[in-house]
């Protein structure tokens, strides 16, 4: 509280019992002031000064000068309520109609020695309203929490800021808190003030730049935002950055909300603070929700999406931003409402509940997080008190140069205070399991795509975005630090050295790691659908790209992604990348995906690549589910596809070799990375105890006979355990039931060997028999 604040807001007693309107009696006279201390009345009306700055918005303490205060002669009340009638001040033993001072102000002085407890009668058109009055409370924020905001260190700030319902000194109401430390004055407006906040304007907590207000009688479900007197006096009607919800768009005010939902994911919770995500399967399913299933709810999503996951075997399935967002088409990576899950597919709640029915299936929860940069809109965060202050000042800092949108300014305190505590909050309030942060690398260069002379270099001289980078750090340490078992991902697609390191680790650079858990494997998609896309007569002089991924698979700890960018924008489907004719792509996508699972790192995939649809990925569509029709023509193909799939995902989790050392070379070993001519990769994969898991790619449309691959001596046999070309999943069924003893023959600097006999493009996985 600030000390004026103090001054002009003594104890007060609580608040009596409601007294309904009655008739018109003369005001009570009330008890006079003790005599002992004779004072001379003043006029208790508002001065021209300050009516002038309430009247237009520009008021930073208007509680010093509303309601009641204690005065020379007894106790001022005044109240300022545009359009009313009539005002009447009640409580226990006390009626006083207040004098009508012009333009909504109203005013009175009771002969009483303290400021009572009082409620308001106010008339308008003749109809009486009693209310509390808002001016009568001290703040609702504590001395800790504006610190901890001036600091930039409150780690749940959604719970000091933004609209909360609550019982302030036994009055049931919310408070508003919001941040616009360059406003000249702060109302806020909604519903519950017909759109009209002149008579309800906040006030400011001193340097932190907080202005808050409590309004008794306001609950959840209100429409609201806040109307901001900028500093050139113009005035800008603003969504709470802090919003929980919001209106379906395109409608944009913010809703004031309290959670209902009671979760049912203890044990989940508990199982995944216990389980190191780097020593466990990770097999991941992304998801934009309001295509998935299209015109589905939360609550609809939550009894189909479970089950479809589980079934598929995947561990996690990955969200595709669900924070708000004005636009559909950005698919969510343009964010307005970084507190509010998107009011498009339900409420906060029913999120939540979607969450938790996830987690009580098995399903871990990961989200597409965007703190990169926000749009435009003027509704929004963009000069949101009439000067850059979520964005950097500097217009060329400000201005992201791919999407039109403005880059958040990761120097300022509060605004890394914002981010920071989104991050924990979706982890903390959603229970989400992991954070996939999109476009870091623009993050981390003040170059990114902008020529000479459109960057300035950093202190040192270099194109690194220290302050970027000291966000991520902060970020990531606060996320690991408060919520055990969650996990952050970097869409990296640099070099940048480090991105997996922990902050307090320095590496070559100089730069201490920036603390992420996995990050994207861009390289690795991006060479290895590059050598799929040949025709297979070529791929020997493409052989590289398939086997340099392993050259730095342990420099980061990685995911390997088959997202949404590859299947968009005239890239086309997976299956489409594929060459050859229809039983060909089938079969090199079958084969790709049984590489990809074993190759090491986590693996992702993108909706609809599961059951190879055909046509590229639109949100106005969603995942051609018509093709697993069975009274569609092709249905066995692509069925035989997500039959796959599913068998992956059940072998990759029974199999400790495919996951347990993804991040340690203990648990790799080539067995031939360089048989080029005939297309052919084949490696070993381990488990801590040296369980191995032989893997044989062959991307060539023939069979090969009696192909000899070198292998350890102590397993004594070895038995098929998936084959991507067996007949069920619709392939030429070139695959071997009975088990196959190694022969005592060196090869591949083995001392011994098996002879295999190779599918036409396909994948085979063999363990110890």
């Amino acid at each position: 509280m600030t000390p004026k604040a103090q001054k002009h807001s003594p104890a007060r007693k609580k608040t009596g019992a409601r007294q309904a309107p009655g008739p018109e009696v003369p005001p009570q006279a009330p008890a006079p002031a003790p005599e002992t201390a004779p004072e001379t009345a003043v006029s208790p009306a508002v001065d021209a000064g300050d009516r002038e700055r309430l009247r237009h918005g520009t008021h930073h303490d208007p509680h010093s000068v509303l309601g009641a205060h204690p005065v020379p002669g007894g106790v001022a009340v005044r109240v300022f309520r545009p359009y009313a009638q009539a005002v009447t001040v009640v409580g226990d033993g006390l009626r006083a109609e207040l004098h009508d001072d012009g333009d909504g102000f109203f005013s009175g002085l009771l002969r009483l020695a303290e400021v009572p407890a009082y409620r308001l009668l106010v008339t308008y058109d003749g109809t009486v309203h009693e209310t509390e009055d808002a001016y009568r409370f001290p703040p609702t924020l504590g001395e800790l929490d504006l610190h901890l905001i001036g600091e930039g260190r409150h780690e749940q700030l959604w719970q000091a800021l933004g609209a909360h319902v609550t019982t302030h000194q036994g009055v049931t109401g919310t408070r508003f808190a919001v941040w616009a430390p360059n406003a000249r004055g702060v109302r806020v407006t909604g519903g519950f003030n017909f759109w009209d906040g002149t008579g309800f304007p906040m006030r400011s907590l001193g340097g932190t730049g907080v202005w808050e207000l409590f309004v008794p009688g306001v609950g959840e479900g209100e429409l609201y935002k806040f109307e901001i007197t900028r500093p050139d006096g113009s005035r800008t009607l603003r969504a709470d950055p802090m919003a929980r919800r919001t209106e379906v768009p395109p409608a944009t005010s913010s809703i004031v909300h309290a959670s209902h939902h009671e979760w049912g994911d203890d044990e989940w919770l508990a199982r995944r603070a216990r389980t190191p995500v780097h020593e466990a399967p990770f097999s991941v399913y992304e998801v934009h929700l309001p295509s998935w299933r299209p015109g589905s709810t939360y609550r609809e999503l939550a009894e189909l999406l479970p089950a479809y996951v589980s079934e598929m075997g995947f561990t996690h399935v990955e969200l595709m931003p669900v924070a708000e967002h004005p636009f559909g088409g950005s698919w969510g990576y343009q964010v307005t409402g970084f507190y509010a899950p998107t009011a498009r597919l339900g409420t906060p709640d029913d999120f939540k509940y979607l969450v938790d029915r996830l987690h009580q299936a098995g399903v871990g929860v990961l989200m597409d997080w965007v703190p990169a940069h926000f749009p435009r809109d003027e509704w929004a965060l963009a000069a949101f008190d009439g000067r850059p202050l979520y964005e950097h000042h500097d217009p060329l800092r400000a201005a992201h140069p791919d999407w039109g949108t403005l880059e958040f300014d990761f120097g300022r305190r509060e605004v890394r205070n914002f981010l920071v505590a989104n991050a924990v909050y979706w982890c903390e309030e959603f229970h989400i399991d992991g954070l996939r942060v999109d476009a870091v690398a623009s993050m981390l260069y003040l170059d990114y795509s902008r020529g000479p002379g459109q960057w300035t270099p950093n202190e040192h001289g270099g194109r690194e975005n220290l302050d970027a980078v000291a966000f991520l750090q902060e970020m990531n340490a606060t996320v690991y630090r408060r919520c055990p078992g969650v996990v952050t991902i970097a869409e990296e697609s640099t070099a940048w050295d480090g991105v997996t390191r922990p902050t307090h680790h320095r590496g070559p650079s100089g730069f201490g790691g920036l603390g992420f858990g996995w990050k994207w494997n861009m390289g690795w998609m991006h060479d290895s659908l590059q050598y799929m896309s040949h025709d297979p007569v070529y791929r020997s002089h493409h052989h590289h790209e398939m086997t340099f991924s392993m050259v730095y698979a342990y420099s980061e700890n990685y995911v390997l992604p088959i997202s949404h960018d590859e299947v968009v924008h005239g890239k086309g489907s997976l299956v489409s990348k594929m060459p050859g004719d229809w039983w060909q792509q089938r079969a090199n996508l079958r084969a790709y995906l049984a590489f990809m699972w074993a190759h090491p790192g986590k693996q992702l995939l993108f909706m609809g690549q599961e059951f190879a649809q055909g046509a590229e990925w639109s949100e106005a569509r969603g995942p051609d589910w018509w093709l697993l029709d069975p009274a569609y023509g092709a249905e066995a193909d692509h069925r035989g596809v997500r039959d796959l799939v599913r068998d992956l995902n059940a072998v990759y989790r029974a199999t400790p070799a495919l996951w347990r050392l993804d991040t340690d070379p203990a648990g790799f070993e080539w067995i031939t990375g360089d048989a080029a001519d005939d297309n052919v990769f084949a490696f070993l994969r381990r488990d801590a105890d040296g369980t191995p898991l032989l893997a044989v790619s062959h991307l060539a449309p023939v069979v090969r006979h009696d192909y000899r691959i070198g292998v350890p001596e102590d397993v004594p046999a070895w038995l098929e355990v998936l084959n991507t070309d067996a007949g069920r999943y619709g392939g030429s069924d070139v695959v071997r039931g009975d088990v196959v003893k190694p022969e005592p023959h060196p090869w591949h600097g083995r001392p011994a060997s098996l002879r295999l006999t190779l599918p036409p493009l396909g994948t085979v996985w063999l363990r110890p028999a």
